[in-house]
């Protein structure tokens, strides 16, 4: 089955807001993130698995609102016992599928399901601020969180902060909705769609 992203009819390239007489480096970049393997994996309850010796793709599951990361994938804490994989190794999966028991773990393919959004520029915070509860500049690069945009439930991933660059993922039943709410928060920066 072939993944069609979900702001295939939504997202289009180009400037927008208050870019006039800006540089173009000062704009906030806005991109899809498609094409990735994402699933969760979350550990039974009853399951006496030491976390420490499971390993995916050479990581191991990150702890309360952190993520861990190399160049083709990235985990991020959910909850307890809880997490998220986004992987540009598609038979990824499989593997973690074969490298633990079932009585421990339930692996959970949700690639059709997400919508990711990556914004990236200076003033990302300022723009998360507008829609999400949380106190943004607390968070730094290797960290996550559950919260809300405007009343749209997300995962934020904060990949770096030098540049400071920030992945949303929420629902993709909602994506239209997070994708608008995020750039009109930009409109008042300017921000450039690629």
């Amino acid at each position: 089955m072939t993944n069609i992203s979900p702001l295939n009819f939504v997202h289009k390239m180009g400037k927008f807001g208050d870019h006039d007489n800006k540089n173009e480096s000062d704009l906030i970049k806005i991109s899809e993130v498609s094409k990735l393997l994402i699933f969760q994996i979350a550990k039974y309850k009853n399951s006496d698995l030491n976390l420490s010796k499971i390993s995916v793709d050479g990581l191991n599951l990150p702890t309360s609102l952190k993520s861990s990361s190399n160049s083709n994938t990235r985990i991020l804490w959910l909850g307890p016992d809880n997490w998220l994989v986004f992987s540009s190794k598609i038979d990824l999966i499989g593997k973690v599928k074969n490298s633990v028991q079932d009585t421990d773990f339930a692996i959970t393919n949700i690639s059709h399901s997400r919508t990711i959004i990556e914004l990236e520029g200076n003033l990302v915070n300022e723009v998360l601020k507008k829609g999400c509860p949380l106190d943004i500049n607390s968070f730094k690069e290797g960290e996550c969180a559950n919260s809300i945009f405007n009343g749209v439930n997300i995962t934020i991933d904060f990949i770096s902060d030098n540049p400071k660059k920030v992945r949303v993922s929420g629902l993709r039943s909602f994506g239209e909705s997070l994708h608008h709410s995020i750039t009109d928060a930009c409109l008042e920066f300017g921000y450039k769609s690629i």
